[in-house]
């Protein structure tokens, strides 16, 4: 399908650039990223680069010639042999006798391959004096959001299109004049203009004492129609993101849009809905005692056969019962050492590491608690006490991080192994 080439805007108050010269010829192979030909305007001259690869066709316009913002002034299309020429825009609806004389303000392209642009707010109302820098509208694209200054000094004596819509880049969007406008204008991109009504003054009652004729409102900017989007200013948008604020909810209250800084204050105002609670993963907490802590007569034997680290063998014990390999953290008096635990049965291969943990080991005995109940961790805990004959040993987890099954496996296997260490090595 071929792709329209269009006459870029290099500034805000350019209408129109002028063609210095054709890179490449009709018929020319192009990839997207060449530099298709070079336009000029009052402030600038560069090029233009081709925003898709194909064959250049359809040239309508040549060197020299002056071309409005938008127009259509070649397509790059599939195949060389594809030479029509590119379809002229449509001519705009006749403005009519009620649209007044002044300035054209057009929709700007913010980007090469932008074809149109969203207005996503009016920062000023029709009537309204306007310097050339004071900003007068905001337009997004798919890339970008912008304020976009009036370019001219003057009076905003015309608004042709509503915050919401989606524009053409070049088409007119507002008029600037010289003189404060009788009846400004506000109407719909496309739509034939309508003068903003002027409210009539108030009748008066018999013999009621005379008063001023009302003066005529100036007219509000118009509501926007935003087709699903949240429409808000840049500074806006910036701010409650910083301040984790959710636009939504302004328009779940029914508040107009587009939003401004300002209303954020009201954003605030809002009561956040409580999250529906879901249901947490349950809590399992099993407690196993054995009548004798082996452990402790494995350790000097252990020793004389090279294996001089306590925590790496309670931590070789505790992975095996877990399902090796992983890594299993000591916990004890609010010091943590992590071991690597391989697959296998081999205690002197298992070794200190920095990677994070699978399961906790805290090691109570020598204490004088003999119960604990602290809630589920982020990983599974096993807990060492010393009991009234032996040894105490409880598990505390969540559903989510063993099932019924394997916490039972894990703390009678473990219970195991602590009983008879000897056994492990068998």
């Amino acid at each position: 399908m071929p792709r329209d080439v269009t006459m870029p805007q290099l500034g805000m108050a350019q209408d129109a650039g002028k063609i210095v010269a054709w890179l490449k010829a009709p018929g020319d192979a192009v990839t997207k990223g060449d530099a298709l030909f070079e336009v000029e305007t009052d402030k600038a001259t560069m090029e233009v680069e081709a925003q898709a690869s194909g064959f250049l066709t359809g040239v309508t316009a040549g060197e020299g010639e002056d071309v409005p913002v938008g127009a259509v002034i070649a397509q790059i299309s599939d195949s060389a042999a594809d030479d029509a020429p590119a379809p002229k825009p449509a001519d705009a609806p006749a403005a009519g006798d009620d649209l007044p004389p002044g300035k054209s303000v057009t929709m700007p392209q913010l980007g090469m391959a932008q074809d149109t642009g969203l207005l996503v707010n009016w920062l000023k109302s029709p009537g309204d004096a306007v310097a050339a820098d004071d900003l007068l509208f905001e337009v997004e694209t798919d890339k970008s959001t912008m304020e976009v200054s009036a370019g001219f000094d003057g009076f905003l004596a015309a608004t042709l299109a509503e915050a919401g819509q989606e524009v053409p880049v070049g088409a007119q969007v507002a008029i600037i004049s010289a003189d404060k406008p009788e009846n400004p204008v506000a109407r719909k991109h496309g739509d034939a203009a309508k003068s903003a009504p002027t409210p009539e003054p108030t009748a008066k009652a018999p013999d009621a004492p005379k008063q001023k004729d009302p003066k005529p409102a100036t007219p509000a900017p118009p509501a926007a129609q935003t087709n699903g989007r949240i429409l808000a200013s840049p500074k806006a948008r910036r701010l409650a993101l910083e301040q984790g604020l959710d636009l939504a909810l302004l328009v779940k209250a029914g508040h107009a849009q587009p939003f401004h800084v300002a209303d954020l204050e009201t954003l605030r105002a809002i009561p956040t809905e409580t999250p529906v609670a879901t249901t947490a993963a349950a809590t399992c907490s099993l407690t196993a005692e054995i009548s004798d802590d082996g452990f402790v007569d494995f350790i000097p034997w252990a020793a004389q056969n090279g294996l001089t680290d306590a925590d790496a063998l309670l931590a070789g014990l505790a992975g095996a019962s877990l399902t090796a390999p992983c890594v299993v953290a000591i916990d004890r008096f609010g010091q943590q050492h992590r071991y690597a635990v391989p697959a296998g049965r081999s205690l002197s291969a298992v070794g200190p590491t920095e990677n994070a943990a699978d399961l906790i080991l805290r090691d109570l005995r020598g204490t004088a608690l003999r119960n604990i109940t602290l809630g589920a961790a982020d990983l599974p805990v096993l807990t060492l006490m010393t009991g009234a004959q032996g040894l105490t040993i409880t598990l505390e987890c969540t559903s989510a991080q063993l099932d019924a099954a394997a916490a039972i496996q894990l703390l009678t296997t473990f219970a195991g192994r602590m009983e008879h260490p000897l056994h492990h090595l068998l």
